[in-house]
């Protein structure tokens, strides 16, 4: 078959950013994508109904004309984060999800979570409204090996919380190892997204042969084995596993330097790999579950109305870089040759 269509695809973990970089990676994005989980990470981070209200407005307006792309909200959980807020905010249609990040985990992380105790309340809340939890799955302690962070997070935070807060729906968010893949399956209100980077890089490619930093993401690539548990997963029709892809551009300049920023920006070409990946794995009938209908089932939205078709053959004219605000913007290289193009926008 050189043709497939399937329901428009959904991105349930994004990063558009904000101003100049917004107007440059939202059409990215709404190119192939109908809807996404945008991240509230932003300097200073969508706290408040209002903020997210605000924020959604910025990306609709970053968008091209007549765009049927939809962003779907989320809040920044800090130790002040009030119930009440993320309540109204979420019957109010405003926002769709909560997201809980670490203190120093990643990204604009710094004004996240440092002790779990202290959002209990606002996840009692969740919990009883029915407000998923989107997870940045890792723990920060300096004295735990950088591998070994996610692992931890669940033994250490997660599953104490989950049993501590009986209901919360729970999405274990860019899951990158075989503990992650195990704890999703093993039930219960939560869900696990899978990036399309992680499906193709392990360690060895950002570390092997010299650094590369435009592999370095976080929660960071691990081994092989990692790697395959999480195609295995994405590619096995269980709904629990849908596509989130951490799309995180930045500038050149701020990735190849001393501290280099973390992230992986595949917005532009991420169906076009993901079917290159599912084919390879004999499931390509799965590819349509994965992107477009166990993300929507899990938030309790329906499916989108349109479609998008694959047709055999790379994409044409894609850029190694796009020219932003800040400079060059590196896509994401995925390193084998994509059989998969979109033939045209999301309809």
């Amino acid at each position: 078959m050189d043709r497939r269509t399937i329901r428009a695809p959904d991105d349930f973990h994004l990063h558009l950013r904000d101003g100049p970089m917004l107007a440059l990676v939202a059409p990215e994005s709404a190119r192939h994508f109908a809807r996404a989980l945008v991240m509230p990470n932003l300097v200073p981070p969508v706290v408040t109904g209002a903020d997210a209200a605000a924020y959604r407005d910025r990306i609709r307006a970053a968008l091209p004309p007549a765009s049927g792309f939809r962003p779907l909200m989320t809040l920044y959980l800090t130790e002040t984060t009030d119930p009440a807020e993320v309540v109204a905010a979420h019957a109010a249609g405003i926002v769709t999800a909560v997201k809980l990040y670490p203190a120093g985990a990643t990204t604009n992380s710094q004004a996240g979570v440092r002790a779990i105790d202290r959002v209990r309340p606002v996840l009692e809340a969740m919990a009883e409204a029915g407000v998923p939890l989107c997870v940045h799955g890792e723990v920060t302690d300096p004295d735990v090996d950088i591998f070994d962070r996610e692992a931890v997070f669940l033994d250490r935070v997660l599953d104490p919380l989950r049993r501590a807060v009986p209901g919360l729906r729970v999405v274990l968010e860019h899951v990158t190892t075989a503990e992650g893949v195990a704890y999703v399956r093993a039930g219960g209100d939560i869900a696990g997204t899978i990036t399309a980077h992680h499906l193709v890089l392990n360690r060895n490619h950002i570390l092997a042969g010299g650094i590369r930093p435009h592999y370095y993401c976080l929660p960071v690539a691990k081994r092989e084995t990692h790697r395959q548990a999480l195609v295995a997963a994405a590619t096995s029709g269980d709904a629990r596993f849908f596509l989130g892809t951490d799309s995180a551009p930045h500038p050149d300049r701020l990735k190849e330097q001393a501290c280099g920023c973390a992230g992986c920006f595949t917005a532009t070409h991420a169906i076009p790999l993901l079917a290159t990946v599912f084919e390879a794995a004999g499931a390509l009938d799965q590819l349509e579950g994965f992107t477009s209908l166990h993300g929507a089932a899990f938030y309790r939205l329906p499916p989108n109305a349109g479609t998008i078709t694959l047709a055999r053959g790379a994409p044409a004219g894609l850029p190694a870089k796009l020219d932003g605000p800040g400079g060059p913007v590196t896509l994401f290289d995925p390193m084998i040759p994509l059989g998969w193009h979109v033939t045209g926008d999301a309809a």
